[in-house]
């Protein structure tokens, strides 16, 4: 299931403002054999115009191209042949991308987007990047020791003469997962520029991101289900319980409840619930819980 956020879902809230903005003309989503079924059945059910799938020829982690490979392989496959705006699925941000193609425009230049997250503990974890003005000095993916706070956040514009580059990039035996490698590598070879947004900004691969997102999303407050049952039950702030689900002597906080799931006597926080499990007589704190599990599991 694609992940809900209020009353939409991350892909959604892109495909949205990507639909919105005239300058694009075409959305390719891309992603490998083994989603590609889900990917279709989600746009088909959708009304969007723009978003078409494009699968790569590959399933399992062993055979992914990596992120810039997949990206070489992308503009290949499609025959991408104009400017280029590349926005990873689990990013989720809230500035306007027509504001960012106003910026790349003007600069006609490889543009990325850059976030201060005020802490140099958390951006030794992204492509850390120095900056003149606007202009990218320099520019290190994971650094030991960070020389700023300004992050490169997984959304870049670059202009149809730099997509020729990427196949140079990948021959000469560079990095092909870590598309900051490839930004590292542009930077060194000519005017490179970034896009500096305050506001929200979520990189969502992890639990407690997705919840902060959610928590964002929701203003504090929380989102109950019109067909959810709620039964001598506590709902805390940011917690978001889906259809079908049925909580009776809960306690919730800080947590996204799936749909068809049965929480009973039983205290969540911090923590996510698949799609139809059963939860019993448990206190869950900061946990992740898979799709149709029980627990207690009922074996024994």
């Amino acid at each position: 299931m694609f992940l809900p956020l209020g009353e939409t879902t991350v892909v959604d809230r892109l495909y949205a403002e990507l639909e919105a903005e005239d300058r694009i003309e075409k959305v390719y989503v891309s992603t490998n054999e083994r989603f590609a079924s889900d990917f279709e059945a989600h746009l088909a059910d959708s009304a969007y115009e723009k978003p078409r799938l494009s699968v790569e020829a590959t399933r399992g982690e062993d055979e992914k191209f990596g992120a810039v490979g997949a990206l070489a392989e992308l503009i290949e496959r499609e025959g991408i042949d104009d400017d280029l705006l590349v926005i990873a699925g689990d990013n989720l941000f809230d500035f306007e991308i027509g504001s960012f193609l106003d910026f790349f425009e003007r600069r006609d230049a490889p543009t990325i987007t850059v976030y201060d997250v005020e802490s140099t503990e958390l951006a030794a974890s992204y492509g850390v990047v120095d900056l003149n003005d606007d202009r990218v000095v320099d520019f290190r993916e994971k650094p030991a020791e960070p020389s700023s706070t300004r992050v490169s956040v997984a959304c870049y514009a670059f202009p149809r003469e730099t997509l020729s580059l990427l196949p140079r990039y990948l021959d000469a035996g560079n990095d092909p997962d870590e598309p900051g490698r490839f930004v590292q590598w542009l930077q060194s070879r000519g005017p490179t520029f970034a896009y500096t947004f305050a506001g929200a900004w979520y990189d969502i691969g992890t639990r407690e991101s997705y919840l902060d997102a959610v928590a964002w999303s929701l203003d504090g407050g929380s989102r109950i289900a019109d067909t959810a049952t709620l039964e001598n039950t506590a709902i805390g702030s940011a917690v978001h319980v889906m259809p079908g689900a049925t909580l009776v002597d809960a306690d919730v906080e800080r947590a996204v409840i799936f749909p068809d799931v049965t929480l009973e006597s039983t205290t969540v926080r911090g923590s996510i619930v698949d799609k139809g499990a059963t939860l019993g007589g448990i206190d869950l704190r900061d946990a992740m819980v898979g799709a149709y599990t029980h627990i207690p599991d009922g074996s024994s």
